[in-house]
């Protein structure tokens, strides 16, 4: 119960920051994004504010060995960049200058009820599906 409340306060925190900070605003991403235009080079101090509490927050986890609840620390192991890395980067990168949304914004702007979002969650929960489908065929 507990790992369930905290679960839920991390996301209503990390939805807040969205907002404050204008995320959920295609309109502001597509302006970061375009040098020659209206730049708005607002995003960049979002990102690295994100960045720098990442840091802490994974140096401060790396002396651990379990996570505040209890629960085994579970950092990623794996650290080569691969083509699969590149390629799935490569396509975040495309459809965020795309559509100006991630999947947090994304799923957060489900409650406009707008059916631009909504088509954009649904293609991106079919490029999840694919992506399942043709990992799966290509372990066989």
């Amino acid at each position: 119960m507990l790992a369930s409340i905290a679960a839920l306060l991390s996301g209503l925190i990390f939805g807040l920051g969205l907002i404050l900070s204008g995320m959920g605003n295609p309109a502001k991403v597509q302006n970061f994004l375009d040098f020659f235009g209206q730049w708005d080079p607002s995003l960049a101090l979002v990102m690295g504010g994100a960045i720098a509490v990442g840091l802490i927050a994974f140096t401060w986890a790396k002396k651990r060995r379990t996570a505040l609840l209890g629960d085994a620390m579970q950092l990623p192991t794996n650290h080569a960049v691969d083509g699969k890395l590149l390629t799935g980067s490569a396509l975040f990168g495309v459809g965020w200058g795309l559509a100006g949304f991630c999947p947090g914004p994304a799923l957060m702007n489900l409650a406009t009820l707008q059916s631009e979002v909504w088509l954009f969650v649904a293609a991106m929960l079919a490029g999840m599906w694919v992506q399942q489908l043709w990992a799966s065929r290509s372990k066989a």
